[in-house]
């Protein structure tokens, strides 16, 4: 029998337009995989992180740690990666560690960066990162996204370094054996949808 990897990362991210998993242990990335779609990820994303953690030969278990991608981006999906990160945490017994997609675009990036990810109608979510210093993340036009010392990363500009998941693994490792706050979602625009009659499931901070 084959050994276990020491210390096993479970990442997903469904905060824009994709279900995106990955699965990262021993400084290396096991399996990962994203796909494509606007609705559904509800649905999806067990079924998919069981796919890969079955493809490296991994049981649920052996997890140390959970990473999500907890926004900027869609409304409904942040919070359904935030629910299932809360929950399989709480159920294996180990920490869940929210990481926002802007850490995830900078990843492997060191010095000062501009960090833009597509937002709805003409927006860009932006954060910007010096030297020294990391501005606050806000929500401007496209036409607004100033130019600013360092690369642009992320949508107009230059590709991440690594693919969401994995970015969100690698996050991960580096810090779920600190303290870390559960995962909340990182909002910077309110919900396009009307909200419902019913009262929203409330994610506790």
């Amino acid at each position: 029998m084959s050994r276990l990897p020491d210390t096993p990362i479970l990442a997903f991210d469904t905060a824009t337009a994709h279900c995106a998993v990955a699965v990262y242990a021993d400084g290396r990335t096991l399996a990962q995989a994203q796909e494509v779609m606007t609705k559904g990820q509800a649905e999806r994303l067990m079924g998919l992180c069981t796919e890969l953690m079955s493809q490296a030969g991994l049981p649920f278990e052996a997890l140390a740690a959970i990473g999500v991608g907890v926004g900027p981006g869609n409304f409904t999906g942040i919070r359904i990666s935030v629910g299932a990160a809360r929950g399989l945490a709480l159920g294996l017994g180990v920490p869940a560690v929210g990481i926002s997609g802007f850490d995830a675009l900078r990843l492997g990036q060191n010095g000062p960066c501009t960090c833009v990810l597509p937002a709805r109608r003409g927006f860009h979510y932006v954060q910007r990162f010096d030297r020294n210093t990391t501005a606050p993340p806000d929500l401007v036009p496209e036409d607004a996204v100033a130019p600013h010392e360092g690369p642009r990363i992320g949508a107009g500009g230059v590709p991440p370094r690594y693919p969401t998941a994995e970015a969100i693994a690698r996050l991960t490792a580096q810090r779920y054996q600190d303290p870390q706050p559960r995962p909340a979602p990182l909002y910077l625009r309110p919900a396009d949808a009307a909200p419902a009659r019913d009262a929203a499931p409330l994610i506790l901070p």
